[in-house]
């Protein structure tokens, strides 16, 4: 199974991690994908800070996501490819999961926000308003 992991480096990633290795359904044979995505900053701020600057901050950001998850993957025996993206994040979640034709994305939640957003996150309600892929979402 082609699974996309996306994650933010918040405690329900942490928790979703956790579940992920403790779950005999989840364990070897599987094809790991682990995405983060980054706002993409307002054209004021690009310019501001130019190019050089905002790709160094861009890197940093996603080392400080991606490093420990791997870290934590490759300790419970999980090779995953990396990737990261900037941009709205539900939306470009949702696309990768589709462009790269993952049979499942996994994601945590968080509870605040609007009352809508009180089971689910917003950046997990975009996704699954606009992903076509299966999504398992941990709490």
């Amino acid at each position: 199974m082609k699974i996309l992991l996306a994650v933010d480096g918040s405690p329900y990633t942490k928790k979703m991690l956790a579940y992920l290795v403790t779950h005999d359904m989840f364990s070897q044979g599987h094809d790991y994908t682990v995405l983060t995505v980054q706002p993409k900053m307002t054209i004021r701020v690009q310019a501001a800070v130019g190019r050089e600057a905002l790709a160094a901050y861009y890197a940093e950001e996603v080392e400080k996501i991606l490093a420990p998850v791997s870290k934590f993957l490759l300790r419970h025996g999980i090779n995953a490819k990396s990737s990261w993206k900037t941009g709205p994040v539900g939306s470009t979640i949702a696309r990768f999961a589709e462009d790269g034709k993952f049979d499942l994305l996994i994601m945590g939640s968080h509870g605040h926000g609007t009352v809508v957003n009180l089971v689910m996150g917003s950046v997990a309600t975009k996704v699954m308003a606009e992903c076509k892929v299966p999504v398992l979402l941990m709490r």
